[in-house]
C-alpha cells in the first residue's frame, strides 16, 4: 500500500500530509486510519507541540471517497458501523488531541474535508481554496458532516452549506469567522510554519491546557466554564515555572 498520509517533523511541529493526490485527497479507509494513527503518535510526543494538516497535490482534500461501494445488508451492517464509528472517532480527535492542529488549506475542502479544515484549531486558506458540502449534489445525504456543521458555524450558514451545495471561496469563510487568515497560494505552508513555530514558542504544558481548556469549555455554560477555568487555574498555577 501507498503511503497515504506523510509525515515530517520541522522542530517542535509536525506536518501530516494528505498523499492521495491523483483522487484530490480523497479520504478512504487507510487514511482515516493513518490519520487517527498519526495524531495519536503526535499527542504522544512530548516533542510536538503542533501539528500542522495539508494536502499533496491540487487540493486539501475533496472529501470521502464513494468510489467503493457500500451496500447496506444484514452481512455489511457491523462493517458499515464500524466504518462509521472510525470516521467519527477521527473527527472527534481533532478536539480531544491537546496539540493544536493548523489546517493549510488550497485546492478543494470539501466534505469530509471540510470537516477536517473547519475541525481544526485554526485554519489558513489559500486563495485557490474552495469550501463546501456536496452531498446532496453527490445523490448522498450529509449525515457526520451536518452533525458537525451545526457546531462549528451558524445555523443559517450551516444550512446553507449543505442543502444548496455552493462552494464558499476563502474570503467569504474568513468573513464567517470559519477561517483564521487567506494567503497567496505561494504563501501557504510558510504561513501555516510561521503561526505553528509561534504557538510552539509557548511554554508547551500552558498551551496545551489552554486548547483543553477551550474545548471543554465549547460544551459548557458560562456558568460552568468559569467554574472549571477557576479549577485548571488553581491546577496550572502549582505548576512551577520551567527552569533552563
Amino acid at each position: 500500500m501507498d503511503d497515504v498520509l506523510l509525515t515530517e517533523t520541522r522542530g517542535a511541529v509536525r506536518l501530516l500530509t494528505l498523499n492521495r493526490p491523483s483522487k484530490l485527497n480523497a479520504i478512504n479507509a487507510d487514511l482515516v486510519h493513518a490519520l487517527t494513527d498519526a495524531l495519536l503518535a503526535a499527542q504522544a510526543d512530548n516533542d510536538v507541540s503542533v501539528v500542522i494538516l495539508a494536502g499533496a497535490g491540487r487540493a486539501f482534500s475533496a472529501g470521502a471517497d464513494t468510489s467503493t461501494p457500500r451496500p447496506l445488508t444484514v452481512e455489511t451492517r457491523p462493517n458499515l458501523i464500524k466504518h462509521g464509528d472510525t470516521n467519527i472517532a477521527l473527527t472527534k480527535l481533532l478536539g480531544r488531541i491537546d496539540k493544536p492542529i493548523i489546517a493549510a488549506v488550497h485546492g478543494y475542502a470539501l466534505g469530509a474535508g471540510c470537516g477536517l479544515a473547519f475541525g481544526s484549531d485554526l485554519t489558513i486558506a489559500a486563495e485557490s481554496a474552495r469550501f463546501g458540502y456536496p452531498e446532496l449534489k453527490a445523490g448522498l445525504t450529509a449525515t457526520t458532516v451536518t452533525a458537525q456543521a451545526v457546531h462549528l458555524m451558524g445555523r443559517k450558514i450551516a444550512f446553507e452549506l449543505l442543502t444548496l451545495c455552493d462552494n464558499m471561496t476563502p474570503q467569504r469563510a474568513y468573513e464567517l469567522g470559519l477561517v483564521n487568515k487567506v494567503v497567496p497560494d505561494e504563501n501557504l505552508m510558510e504561513e501555516a510554519f510561521a503561526m505553528a513555530n509561534k504557538l510552539a514558542g509557548w511554554n508547551k504544558e500552558f498551551l496545551w491546557q489552554t486548547k483543553r481548556t477551550f474545548q471543554r469549555a465549547t460544551s459548557m455554560t458560562m456558568e460552568q466554564a468559569l467554574e472549571m477555568a477557576r479549577d485548571v487555574s488553581v491546577m496550572m498555577g502549582r505548576i512551577p515555572p520551567k527552569v533552563d
